[in-house]
């Protein structure tokens, strides 16, 4: 059982780790090109605080998906939970390829917004058999609730 623990576990971060990889690929040429060029608010960021932010927010991500996989016995709220925490994955992993790969800001904005959806409803989905992985997904919301609000002004002053 120790096993199969692990082995979920090394799987929810290597999977939520690769998101990250991914993006970054797309992400890291854009920022002293285009993202550089870019009217952002006084509130943005340095650029070196995102992968750090990232890093964190993955592994509590892949940390609370690790919980409601191996925690709980298979059940309705629990296939809730973790289906609603791959759509969540799966938006988080198209913001990056839609804001840097294709320049698209509004359509990211577009995007992020769904994804805040979607991590609101994973959290409730989580809270109602993990409090400990809604918890941990908490960070998270906050994160893309402030970088919603940085994708909305980076279009507003662009």
């Amino acid at each position: 059982m120790k096993t199969l623990s692990f082995f979920r576990l090394v799987l929810a971060v290597g999977l939520c780790l690769m998101v990250g990889a991914v993006g970054s690929l797309v992400t890291t040429p854009k920022i002293p090109t285009w993202y550089a060029g870019l009217a952002k608010p006084a509130w943005t960021p340095p650029n070196f605080v995102f992968p750090v932010a990232w890093t964190t927010l993955y592994v509590l991500m892949a940390v609370a998906l690790w919980r409601l996989w191996q925690l709980h016995r298979p059940s309705q709220r629990r296939r809730l939970a973790i289906g609603l925490w791959f759509v969540q994955l799966a938006l988080n992993a198209l913001w990056s390829p839609v804001f840097f790969g294709m320049e698209a800001v509004g359509a990211a904005l577009a995007v992020i917004l769904v994804l805040w959806l979607a991590i609101a409803a994973t959290i409730w989905a989580a809270a109602r058999i993990d409090h400990v992985a809604a918890g941990l997904l908490t960070p998270y919301l906050l994160w893309v609730s402030y970088a919603t609000a940085l994708n909305a002004a980076i279009l507003a002053l662009n």
